[in-house]
């Protein structure tokens, strides 16, 4: 079995189609676990005969679980040989979500839910690892390339798992789901290479160099606040786009799944954002991202002047523009960051996503707030405001600094 070990990063061979796939699936299959919940709410209630107040927790601990993963495993992707994190978590998110769908109750499903958000932090190792493997002069491409599978996986879960429960049960796609991180966690466990660890420190001095690269790395805080910000636009959006649905247009869960659909388009974004952040540089592309967010969350302030059909219509067009621009702006930031200390990628990676966790789960309180005191034009404003906001923080960045 190959060791990798990057010394000369520029001359190391590009990683195979087939491994750089096979990221792409495993990152989309784990992150997607955090989402299939979602959809399954309205059935999963009334299977186990809960409130929809006690259903609700379910996606609930899941992000929660996952939030906590980020900060506290993460980080070991640099302490310890990488595909071993990976094929461990896939095995224990296999257990997960088997647990899941054969929960009993309730109570047995909140702690599995839970566990399923620990374990399917996967994700944030199987990414850090590809950007290892690529050659620095091709990372933007590759890692762009695992975006795209991540964020189908985000994009896609709801539409899978909404259907899956409506046809064949909820525990269904619990089982279905487990049996494909099996099958990653096989794959991986075959086809990925070892990873000489990078850091020999204890726990809790690894724990605490996440606050020393934190202090050290200006451009590694620019990058969590701008995509933190972004992120606050994406959730405030997304978690109140079903209600506005329902109440405007009459138009159920399975329409705003359909929306997702529109916005998984905006997953083409991170392959190009990544060759043109290896072409011209991550800070452009960063600028654009952001800037194009922006402009698509306001054009959906001219919605109400149009008919309804025409209203549908731009909703859409600006889900694929605000998802475009907000993902080739991660990968962007994504590239820039994993080049700041190639030692450091896991925490690194770790304290940039932690700030994407605390833009989404703001943007989903915020966007409830909104959406209950002003309505939908209170949610675009916020994610307007949100997204330009990330532009300015880009647009600040001082001449010279990293």
């Amino acid at each position: 079995m190959t060791t990798i070990q990057l010394t000369h990063e520029t001359s190391q061979p590009a990683p195979s189609r087939q491994l750089v796939l096979l990221l792409a699936a495993g990152a989309g299959l784990s992150v997607a676990s955090l989402y299939y919940s979602q959809p399954m709410l309205g059935v999963l209630g009334p299977d186990l005969q809960t409130s929809d107040r006690m259903a609700g927790l379910v996606p609930t601990l899941t992000q929660l679980g996952y939030a906590l993963g980020i900060l506290l495993l993460a980080p070991l992707g640099d302490r310890f040989d990488r595909r071993l994190i990976i094929v461990t978590k896939a095995v224990l998110l296999t257990l997960a979500l088997l647990l899941s769908g054969l929960a009993p109750g309730i109570a047995p499903l909140l702690v599995s839910s839970a566990a399923v958000g620990l374990t399917a932090t996967l994700a944030q190792d199987i990414v850090p690892a590809a950007a290892i493997l690529a050659p620095a002069a091709q990372r933007g491409r590759i890692v762009g390339t695992v975006m795209t599978g991540l964020l189908l996986g985000i994009l896609l879960s709801r539409v899978v798992s909404g259907f899956v429960a409506e046809h064949f049960g909820w525990r269904t796609m619990y089982v279905t789901a487990a049996a494909a991180i099996a099958l990653t966690g096989l794959a991986a466990w075959r086809g990925l290479p070892r990873f000489r660890p990078t850091t020999q420190l204890a726990y809790g001095a690894l724990m605490h160099s996440l606050l020393v690269l934190w202090r050290r790395h200006a451009a590694l805080r620019r990058a969590a606040w701008a995509q933190g910000l972004l992120s606050v636009g994406f959730s405030a959006f997304w978690s109140t786009l079903a209600v506005m649905l329902h109440a405007s247009f009459h138009l159920g869960s399975a329409a705003a799944g359909a929306f997702g659909l529109a916005g998984a388009a905006g997953a083409l974004a991170a392959p190009l954002a990544g060759r043109l952040a290896d072409r011209k540089g991550p800070e452009r592309v960063m600028r654009l991202g952001a800037g194009l967010a922006a402009l698509s969350f306001a054009l959906l302030g001219l919605a109400v002047l149009l008919p309804t059909t025409a209203q549908l219509a731009l909703i859409a067009l600006a889900a694929a523009g605000f998802d475009f621009g907000i993902q080739a702006a991660l990968v962007a930031h994504q590239t820039q960051v994993y080049g700041i200390e190639p030692a450091a990628r896991s925490r690194l990676n770790a304290l940039l996503f932690t700030g994407v966790f605390i833009g989404m789960a703001t943007g989903a309180a915020l966007g409830s707030l909104a959406l209950a005191q002003w309505g939908w034009t209170g949610v675009i404003a916020l994610a307007t405001a949100a997204s330009l906001a990330a532009l300015l923080v880009r647009l600040t960045q001082r001449t010279g600094t990293a």
